[in-house]
Protein backbone atom coordinates (compact mmCIF):
# COMPACT_ATOMS: atom_id res chain seq x y z
CA UNK A 1 0.00 0.00 0.00
CA UNK A 2 1.48 3.35 -0.74
CA UNK A 3 0.41 6.72 1.00
CA UNK A 4 -2.45 8.55 -0.75
CA UNK A 5 -0.61 11.80 -0.15
CA UNK A 6 2.75 12.71 0.56
CA UNK A 7 4.12 11.77 3.68
CA UNK A 8 5.66 14.61 5.96
CA UNK A 9 9.34 14.08 6.82
CA UNK A 10 9.67 12.95 10.63
CA UNK A 11 10.64 15.36 12.91
CA UNK A 12 13.97 15.01 14.86
CA UNK A 13 17.08 16.40 16.36
CA UNK A 14 20.58 16.02 15.72
CA UNK A 15 22.67 14.25 18.53
CA UNK A 16 25.11 16.70 19.61
CA UNK A 17 28.97 15.64 18.40
CA UNK A 18 28.05 13.24 15.61
CA UNK A 19 25.71 12.81 12.64
CA UNK A 20 23.11 10.79 14.40
CA UNK A 21 19.42 11.96 14.59
CA UNK A 22 16.79 11.73 17.68
CA UNK A 23 13.62 11.53 16.31
CA UNK A 24 10.62 12.86 17.50
CA UNK A 25 7.13 11.64 18.88
CA UNK A 26 5.76 13.90 21.15
CA UNK A 27 6.27 17.23 22.84
CA UNK A 28 5.24 17.65 26.69
CA UNK A 29 5.34 21.10 28.44
CA UNK A 30 5.16 22.00 31.90
CA UNK A 31 3.39 24.77 33.34
CA UNK A 32 5.01 27.10 36.05
CA UNK A 33 7.77 24.80 37.06
CA UNK A 34 9.98 28.08 38.62
CA UNK A 35 8.23 29.40 42.05
CA UNK A 36 9.48 32.88 40.64
CA UNK A 37 7.92 32.47 37.68
CA UNK A 38 4.92 31.58 38.85
CA UNK A 39 4.63 34.43 40.79
CA UNK A 40 5.58 36.86 37.22
CA UNK A 41 2.68 35.22 35.92
CA UNK A 42 0.45 35.62 38.94
CA UNK A 43 -0.33 32.06 40.05
CA UNK A 44 1.18 30.64 43.98
CA UNK A 45 4.34 29.17 43.70
CA UNK A 46 3.58 26.24 45.86
CA UNK A 47 3.77 22.40 44.89
CA UNK A 48 0.84 21.94 43.66
CA UNK A 49 0.52 18.79 41.52
CA UNK A 50 1.94 19.74 37.71
CA UNK A 51 -0.08 20.84 34.99
CA UNK A 52 0.92 19.95 31.55
CA UNK A 53 0.49 20.68 27.78
CA UNK A 54 1.73 19.64 24.38
CA UNK A 55 3.24 21.08 21.42
CA UNK A 56 2.75 19.10 18.09
CA UNK A 57 5.90 17.04 16.92
CA UNK A 58 6.50 19.24 14.33
CA UNK A 59 6.48 22.89 16.16
CA UNK A 60 10.38 21.75 17.07
CA UNK A 61 12.82 23.22 15.08
CA UNK A 62 17.08 22.24 15.12
CA UNK A 63 19.01 25.03 16.00
CA UNK A 64 22.89 23.54 14.58
CA UNK A 65 25.93 24.67 17.14
CA UNK A 66 27.75 27.03 16.96
CA UNK A 67 25.21 28.53 14.47
CA UNK A 68 22.46 31.35 14.93
CA UNK A 69 19.07 30.61 12.88
CA UNK A 70 16.48 32.85 11.55
CA UNK A 71 13.16 32.40 12.96
CA UNK A 72 10.32 34.38 11.94
CA UNK A 73 8.23 36.62 14.15
CA UNK A 74 5.49 34.74 14.70
CA UNK A 75 1.85 35.87 12.66
CA UNK A 76 -1.48 36.80 14.63
CA UNK A 77 -0.03 37.76 18.01
CA UNK A 78 1.39 41.69 18.81
CA UNK A 79 3.18 39.59 22.38
CA UNK A 80 5.40 37.11 21.49
CA UNK A 81 7.97 35.91 24.49
CA UNK A 82 10.56 33.71 24.94
CA UNK A 83 10.74 30.88 27.81
CA UNK A 84 13.82 28.88 28.31
CA UNK A 85 13.73 25.73 29.25
CA UNK A 86 15.96 22.17 29.85
CA UNK A 87 14.73 19.72 27.67
CA UNK A 88 14.34 16.05 28.55
CA UNK A 89 14.57 13.34 25.75
CA UNK A 90 12.87 9.97 26.62
CA UNK A 91 14.52 7.12 25.30
CA UNK A 92 12.64 4.45 26.72
CA UNK A 93 9.15 3.99 27.58
CA UNK A 94 6.94 3.06 30.52
CA UNK A 95 3.90 4.41 32.38
CA UNK A 96 3.74 4.83 36.22
CA UNK A 97 7.03 5.01 36.26
CA UNK A 98 8.23 5.58 40.06
CA UNK A 99 10.30 8.51 40.69
CA UNK A 100 13.62 6.65 41.50
CA UNK A 101 13.63 4.91 38.14
CA UNK A 102 12.55 8.20 36.34
CA UNK A 103 16.09 9.37 35.49
CA UNK A 104 16.75 5.77 33.80
CA UNK A 105 14.28 6.57 31.26
CA UNK A 106 15.95 9.56 29.93
CA UNK A 107 17.73 9.44 26.80
CA UNK A 108 19.46 12.83 26.85
CA UNK A 109 19.30 16.58 27.51
CA UNK A 110 18.61 20.20 25.40
CA UNK A 111 18.08 23.35 25.60
CA UNK A 112 14.63 24.64 24.22
CA UNK A 113 12.30 27.82 23.87
CA UNK A 114 8.75 27.49 24.35
CA UNK A 115 7.50 30.78 22.21
CA UNK A 116 4.39 32.23 23.68
CA UNK A 117 1.98 34.02 22.11
CA UNK A 118 1.54 35.82 25.39
CA UNK A 119 -1.60 37.80 24.69
CA UNK A 120 -3.61 35.24 22.46
CA UNK A 121 -2.78 32.72 25.34
CA UNK A 122 -4.03 35.40 27.78
CA UNK A 123 -7.25 35.74 25.90
CA UNK A 124 -7.74 31.59 25.62
CA UNK A 125 -7.27 31.72 29.71
CA UNK A 126 -9.81 34.29 30.41
CA UNK A 127 -12.17 32.24 28.27
CA UNK A 128 -11.73 29.06 30.04
CA UNK A 129 -10.37 27.69 26.80
CA UNK A 130 -7.33 25.19 25.69
CA UNK A 131 -4.22 27.27 25.48
CA UNK A 132 -2.96 25.52 21.89
CA UNK A 133 -3.09 28.85 20.08
CA UNK A 134 -0.70 30.59 22.42
CA UNK A 135 1.88 27.50 22.81
CA UNK A 136 1.54 24.97 19.58
CA UNK A 137 1.68 27.27 16.68
CA UNK A 138 4.45 26.65 13.69
CA UNK A 139 8.05 26.35 14.80
CA UNK A 140 7.21 27.49 18.70
CA UNK A 141 9.78 25.36 20.02
CA UNK A 142 13.48 25.88 18.99
CA UNK A 143 15.88 23.00 20.05
CA UNK A 144 19.53 22.78 20.41
CA UNK A 145 21.25 19.32 19.44
CA UNK A 146 20.35 16.56 22.10
CA UNK A 147 23.42 15.62 24.14
CA UNK A 148 23.24 12.08 25.45
CA UNK A 149 22.79 11.56 29.45
CA UNK A 150 25.40 9.30 29.76
CA UNK A 151 28.20 12.33 28.55
CA UNK A 152 26.60 14.98 31.00
CA UNK A 153 25.19 12.24 33.51
CA UNK A 154 21.96 13.73 34.88
CA UNK A 155 21.67 17.59 36.03
CA UNK A 156 19.76 18.22 38.91
CA UNK A 157 21.31 21.87 39.41
CA UNK A 158 23.26 24.18 36.93
CA UNK A 159 22.82 27.86 35.90
CA UNK A 160 19.80 28.23 32.92
CA UNK A 161 19.90 31.56 30.85
CA UNK A 162 18.49 33.33 27.88
CA UNK A 163 19.77 36.87 26.88
CA UNK A 164 17.96 39.45 23.91
CA UNK A 165 20.31 41.18 22.33
CA UNK A 166 23.25 40.62 25.20
CA UNK A 167 21.17 42.30 28.22
CA UNK A 168 20.67 39.17 30.74
CA UNK A 169 16.79 38.56 30.60
CA UNK A 170 16.26 34.88 32.05
CA UNK A 171 18.14 33.80 35.01
CA UNK A 172 18.04 30.26 37.29
CA UNK A 173 19.37 27.39 38.03
CA UNK A 174 18.13 23.99 37.69
CA UNK A 175 17.97 23.29 41.57
CA UNK A 176 15.06 25.72 42.03
CA UNK A 177 12.28 23.53 39.70
CA UNK A 178 9.67 23.12 42.03
CA UNK A 179 9.12 20.05 40.73
CA UNK A 180 12.66 17.82 39.72
CA UNK A 181 12.77 15.94 36.19
CA UNK A 182 12.29 12.76 37.86
CA UNK A 183 9.37 13.80 39.49
CA UNK A 184 7.74 15.58 36.57
CA UNK A 185 8.63 11.81 34.59
CA UNK A 186 6.84 10.22 37.14
CA UNK A 187 4.07 12.02 37.07
CA UNK A 188 3.44 12.53 33.68
CA UNK A 189 3.80 8.66 33.16
CA UNK A 190 0.93 8.26 35.41
CA UNK A 191 -1.50 10.22 32.64
CA UNK A 192 0.49 9.07 29.95
CA UNK A 193 2.46 6.18 28.64
CA UNK A 194 5.50 7.66 27.73
CA UNK A 195 7.89 6.17 24.32
CA UNK A 196 10.62 6.61 23.11
CA UNK A 197 11.26 9.77 21.11
CA UNK A 198 8.98 11.89 23.55
CA UNK A 199 10.75 15.34 24.80
CA UNK A 200 9.48 17.10 28.02
CA UNK A 201 10.11 20.93 28.29
CA UNK A 202 10.49 21.28 32.02
CA UNK A 203 9.58 24.77 32.46
CA UNK A 204 11.27 28.56 32.67
CA UNK A 205 12.99 30.38 35.04
CA UNK A 206 11.86 33.95 35.69
CA UNK A 207 12.34 36.89 33.31
CA UNK A 208 9.93 36.04 30.31
CA UNK A 209 8.78 38.73 28.12
CA UNK A 210 8.26 40.17 24.27
CA UNK A 211 10.47 40.18 21.65
CA UNK A 212 10.70 42.06 18.59
CA UNK A 213 11.70 42.23 15.20
CA UNK A 214 15.68 42.31 15.16
CA UNK A 215 15.78 40.63 18.37
CA UNK A 216 18.90 37.90 19.27
CA UNK A 217 18.39 35.69 21.18
CA UNK A 218 20.73 33.46 22.75
CA UNK A 219 20.48 31.57 25.73
CA UNK A 220 21.62 27.86 27.70
CA UNK A 221 21.50 25.56 29.84
CA UNK A 222 24.79 24.78 31.84
CA UNK A 223 26.53 21.65 30.97
CA UNK A 224 23.74 20.76 27.98
CA UNK A 225 24.93 23.79 25.02
CA UNK A 226 23.15 26.82 23.79
CA UNK A 227 21.39 27.95 20.97
CA UNK A 228 21.12 31.18 19.11
CA UNK A 229 18.50 32.87 16.94
CA UNK A 230 17.49 36.05 15.17
CA UNK A 231 14.20 37.08 15.02
CA UNK A 232 13.33 38.44 11.40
Amino acid sequence: MAFVIPQQPAPALPVAGGGDLFPVRRIYCVGRNYAAHAREMGSDPSREPPFFFCKPADAVVAVPPGECIEWPYAMATSSLHHEVELVLAVGRGGENIPVEQALSHVWGYAVGLDMTRRDLQGQMKEQGRPWEIGKAFDRSAPMSPVVPAGAVAHPERGGIWLDVNGVRRQQGDLADMIWSAAEVISRLSGWFRLEPGDLIMTGTPEGVGAMKVGDLIEAGVEGIGTLRLKVT
